[in-house]
C-alpha cells in the first residue's frame, strides 16, 4: 500500500497542477478576449465606407455616366439583394455565420488538421466577418501583424454591428472581377440587372467568382465558373436551402451573359452637361475631386435626353464639318432655371472647355433686352421716338466721345419708335437710351437677372462689348420670360447617398427681382423682330427665319466681328446660340454669321413640335391697343398698317395716326457717305 502512495500523491499534485495552469490559462484568455472585446467596445463601431461610384441620372430617371477609380461598386440594402445571394454566400463562405461570434473555431480546427495532413495550406477556415474586415481595413499580405489586425477588426465589428449589418457589408465589398466590387455591381456587369433580381443559377454562378476571379470568372474560364457553381449549389442543398431538384435544375439552366464590352465601354451622354452638373454638385456638397468621385452619391439632373438629342442634331447638321467653327447652346425650363439640354462645343472628345458655361464673349445687340428692360421702367413706352442717324457721343464730362455705328451703317436720318429699334436693332437709339438713363441702370437691371460678370461702365455698354456667358445671358432672358422672378442655371435637382439619404434638394427661391409688367411689355417688344411689319429703313433682325417659325417668340440676336448670338423663348422653354471661332477669328461669310439663328428656329421648332402654341399672358398693369408701327400712335382708317402692342398701363398713347390714306413709302436705306467723319474707334470697331 505504501508503495503506491507516493504514485498517487503524483497523479494528485500532477491533475492539481494542471488544473490550476488551465483555470490560470482560462482566466489569462478570458482576460485577454474581454479586454479586446471591451478595447474593441470602447473604440466604437469601425467605419464601413468603401469607395462607391458616383452616378449621374437624367430627368426621366435612366442613368447618365458614373464617376470610379476603376472600382464600380454600388451600396444596397440587404433586402434589396436576391435570397439567393445571401443563401449562396452564407452555404460556401461561412455556413455558422449567425452561430459564431467572428471566429469558427471548429473550422479552424478542421482546417488546421486538414493542413497538417497534407503538409500545405489545403483549406481557408475565414468567416465573412473575418473576410469584411480583411476587404474594409486590410491590405491581403500574409503576415503575423495582418492576422492580429485582422483578428481585432473582427471582434470590432461583431462588438458592434447586427449579423444582418455585417452580411450586407459583405455582400456589398467583395470582389467579383473586372473592376466590379459588391454584388450589385456584379449583377449589373455580368447580367445587366439588379441584385434583387437575380435567379438561383445567377446568384449561385456569382458566389463562386470570389475565391478566385481571376479563375472563376465565366468570361476567363467558363468551364472552372460551371464547375464553382455546382459546388455553390450542392453546399446550398446540404444547408437545407434549396433541394437537390433545384440544385440540378440551376446547374443545367442557360444562363444569358451580358456582352463585357457593354459594361467596360460606358460613354457619359451629354458629356458638356454632364461636366457641368458634377462640378455643380461638388460645389454643393464641398467635396474635394477623390470625395466626390468614391462618395457613392446618386444625383438626379434636369437634363431632358429628347431636347439633348435634338440640341447635338442641329449643332451637328447645320454647321459644316469642315470648318473650325465653334459653338454653344443651352436650353432652359425659364420658370425654374432647369437645364434642360447643353452643348458646349461640336466634338466633346477633341476639346471639353465648355463654350456655353465657360466661354466669356461680346454679346452684341442681345444685352438690349435688359437696356429697354430698364427704359420701361423709367418712362419709356414702345411708342417713344429718338432719331436714327450717325452720331458723336460725349461722356465723361465731356473728355471722352464715342461714334457707334448701325450695322451695314444704314440709318433711318428719322425718328424711329422704341419698338421698331429693337426689331431692326438700331444701334444708335440703343447708345441714346443707355446715356439717357445713366449707365447704372442697365448694369443694375443685368445683376438683377443674374449676370456676374464684371460689366464696364461705359456708352458701348449697351451694345454688347463687355464679354458674358451664354448661360448668363440664357437666365437673364429666362428672367424675363417668367415675368421676373429670380432664377439661375439648375443642373440638379436632388443629391442623394448611397444609402437614400438626401444631402440637398433645390428649393427655387420665388424672388421677385423685375417687375412683372415691365418685363412683359419687354417680351412683347422682343417679339418685334419676327414682325415684317416693324419693316422700316431695314429689315427686322428675325427676317431670315420668321417665316419657318410657327410658335409665338420673343427674342433677340447679336453680333460682332467675331461673334454670333441668337437668344429667345416661350413661356416654357429659352434657349440661347453662340457661334464664333476659340481664338477670336473674324466671321467674314455671310452664311457664318446666320448660323446661329439658323440653329436656333430649328431647334425651338423641333422641341416644341408637339407643345400646344404658348401666348405670353399679359399681367395686370398693362393695356393692349392697336398702334400704327411707324408712329407709333393709335390706329386710324388713315394707316393701312396696325400692330397690337402692349404699355404699362396709363401709357398707351393716345392720339390716333393721321398719316394719307394709301401705303406709305418706306424710305430705301440710305448708306452714310461721308467716311472722312468716321473716327479711328468706329474704325475699330463696326457694329
Amino acid at each position: 500500500m505504501n508503495l503506491l502512495n507516493p504514485a498517487i500523491r503524483l497523479t494528485i499534485k500532477t491533475l492539481r497542477a494542471a488544473f490550476f495552469l488551465s483555470l490560470i490559462l482560462f482566466l489569462f484568455l478570458s482576460t485577454a478576449i474581454f479586454t479586446v472585446y471591451l478595447t474593441a467596445k470602447i473604440q466604437g463601431a469601425p467605419s464601413l465606407n468603401v469607395p462607391q461610384s458616383t452616378i449621374l441620372y437624367a430627368e426621366d430617371g435612366s442613368k447618365m455616366g458614373e464617376t470610379h477609380h476603376g472600382q464600380k461598386r454600388y451600396w444596397v440594402k440587404l433586402q434589396s439583394i436576391s435570397p439567393f445571394s445571401k443563401e449562396a454566400a452564407l452555404s460556401i463562405e461561412d455556413r455558422h455565420f449567425y452561430q459564431h461570434h467572428g471566429f469558427d473555431l471548429k473550422r479552424i480546427a478542421g482546417a488546421a488538421f486538414a493542413d497538417l495532413k497534407s503538409m500545405s495550406k489545403v483549406q481557408g477556415a475565414s468567416t465573412i466577418t473575418q473576410q469584411y474586415a480583411r476587404n474594409l481595413f486590410l491590405k491581403h499580405d500574409k503576415t503575423w501583424k495582418r492576422k492580429l489586425d485582422e483578428a481585432f477588426y473582427t471582434f470590432r465589428l461583431e462588438a458592434n454591428y447586427s449579423k444582418d449589418q455585417i452580411l450586407e457589408g459583405y455582400l456589398n465589398t467583395i470582389y467579383f472581377g473586372h473592376g466590379a466590387y459588391g454584388i450589385e455591381a456584379a449583377a449589373n456587369y455580368y447580367f445587366g440587372k439588379k441584385a434583387k433580381d437575380l435567379t438561383l443559377a445567377e446568384a449561385s454562378l456569382l458566389a463562386g467568382i470570389p475565391k478566385g476571379p481571376n479563375q472563376y470568372s465565366p468570361f476567363v474560364n467558363f468551364k472552372k465558373a460551371k464547375d464553382r457553381q455546382k459546388t455553390v449549389l450542392d453546399a446550398m442543398a446540404d444547408q437545407g436551402f434549396i433541394t437537390t431538384e433545384q440544385a440540378i435544375r440551376s446547374s443545367k439552366e442557360k444562363l444569358v451573359f451580358r456582352k463585357p464590352q457593354e459594361s467596360v465601354s460606358e460613354q457619359k451622354s451629354a458629356p458638356y452637361f454632364y461636366d457641368t452638373a458634377i462640378q455643380e454638385a461638388r460645389n454643393l456638397l464641398h467635396l474635394t475631386k477623390d470625395e466626390f468621385e468614391t462618395s457613392g452619391l446618386r444625383i438626379f439632373t434636369t437634363l431632358d435626353h429628347a431636347l439633348q438629342r435634338i440640341a447635338e442634331k442641329k449643332v451637328k447638321g447645320m454647321i459644316k464639318a469642315s470648318s473650325a467653327l465653334q459653338t454653344g447652346m443651352m436650353a432652359m425650363d425659364p420658370q425654374t432655371g432647369e437645364v434642360k439640354a447643353l452643348v458646349g462645343g461640336r466634338d466633346y472628345e477633341k476639346s471639353p472647355f465648355n463654350r456655353a458655361t465657360q466661354a466669356k464673349r461680346q454679346p452684341g445687340s442681345t444685352m438690349k433686352p435688359l437696356l429697354y428692360y430698364s427704359a420701361i421702367t423709367h418712362g419709356f413706352t414702345p411708342s417713344t421716338m429718338m432719331k436714327s442717324e450717325l452720331t458723336d457721343f460725349q461722356y465723361d464730362d465731356g473728355k471722352s466721345t464715342y461714334e457707334p455705328g448701325n450695322y451695314n451703317d444704314y440709318y433711318a436720318d428719322a425718328p424711329i419708335t422704341l419698338a421698331e429699334a429693337i426689331a431692326v436693332s438700331d444701334n444708335i437709339y440703343a447708345v441714346k437710351t443707355h446715356l439717357f438713363l445713366g449707365m447704372d441702370a442697365l448694369i443694375s437691371t443685368a445683376r438683377k437677372t443674374g449676370i456676374t460678370s464684371p460689366l464696364s461702365r461705359v456708352p458701348s455698354l449697351a451694345l454688347g462689348t463687355s464679354p458674358v456667358r451664354l448661360s448668363e445671358m440664357v437666365n437673364a432672358y429666362g428672367t424675363l420670360a417668367n415675368g421676373g422672378k429670380q432664377i439661375k442655371p439648375v443642373y440638379i435637382t436632388k443629391i442623394e447617398d448611397s444609402r437614400g439619404q438626401v444631402l440637398y434638394e433645390e428649393k427655387p427661391s420665388g424672388k421677385k427681382v423685375l417687375d412683372s409688367a415691365a418685363a412683359f411689355v419687354t417680351t412683347e417688344l422682343m417679339t418685334g423682330m419676327f414682325d415684317k411689319k416693324l419693316n422700316g429703313y431695314t429689315s427686322v433682325t428675325g427676317n431670315s427665319i420668321a417665316d419657318k417659325l410657327t410658335h409665338a417668340y420673343a427674342g433677340k440676336s447679336g453680333s460682332t466681328a467675331t461673334d454670333s448670338w441668337m437668344i429667345g423663348f416661350t413661356p416654357s422653354l429659352v434657349t440661347g446660340v453662340w457661334t464664333g471661332y476659340d481664338k477670336g477669328q473674324k466671321m467674314e461669310a455671310a452664311d457664318e454669321k446666320g448660323i446661329a439663328k439658323a440653329i436656333w428656329a430649328s431647334f425651338m421648332e423641333e422641341a416644341l413640335r408637339k407643345v400646344p402654341a404658348e401666348m405670353f399672358q399679359p399681367p395686370q398693369g398693362v393695356t393692349g391697343v392697336y398702334v400704327d408701327p411707324k408712329s407709333g400712335k393709335l390706329s386710324s382708317a388713315d394707316c393701312p398698317v396696325k400692330r397690337y402692342v402692349y404699355y404699362l398701363t396709363g401709357t398707351q398713347p393716345t392720339e390716333y395716326c393721321t398719316a394719307a390714306p394709301g401705303k406709305a413709302e418706306v424710305p430705301k436705306p440710305a448708306k452714310q457717305q461721308d467716311e472722312k467723319k468716321k473716327s479711328w474707334w468706329r474704325k475699330l470697331f463696326h457694329w
